[in-house]
């Protein structure tokens, strides 16, 4: 399979996945589950979208910079950056969807994000055991 297949295979399958999962949640909480929906896909679909744009700014800046090896430091920039970002964009959507206050929304997005941390860690590791990286071979040095 190649790389680009199974990430179209990841994302798609994250997504729906994400989906279904936050509706539930967002039912449990005592929200109906049509705004549920309205929410996760919205919330889904503005993921995807934030997801290219900052990760198209990032690999700009980081062209730009003397080193472009990922440290630590700028995987955490990185990272801040897309969930701070994906806030700012989600924050008004969910509040005007749920018909709730900003700051009620935002403790919604807090829960979001650690549910988030934590599923995304556990899909990538379940991803990988499933359909494993195609790792390139490296060209021996005589070749």
């Amino acid at each position: 399979m190649s790389p680009v297949v199974r990430r179209i295979i990841y994302v798609i399958s994250y997504e729906l996945i994400a989906i279904l999962l936050t509706t539930l949640g967002l039912v449990v909480l005592g929200f109906g589950g049509g705004n549920s929906g309205v929410v996760a896909v919205a919330a889904s679909t503005v993921a995807v979208v934030w997801n290219y744009i900052w990760n198209t700014l990032f690999e700009a800046w980081e062209g730009r910079q003397e080193s472009q090896t990922r440290t630590l430091p700028r995987r955490i920039v990185h990272a801040v950056g897309f969930e701070g970002g994906l806030v700012v964009w989600l924050l008004p959507v969910v509040a005007w969807i749920l018909q709730v206050s900003l700051l009620h929304a935002f403790s919604l997005e807090v829960g979001l994000l650690a549910f988030f941390l934590v599923y995304t860690f556990v899909f990538a590791w379940l991803f990988d055991k499933v359909l494993p990286p195609v790792r390139q071979r490296q060209p021996s040095p005589v070749e």
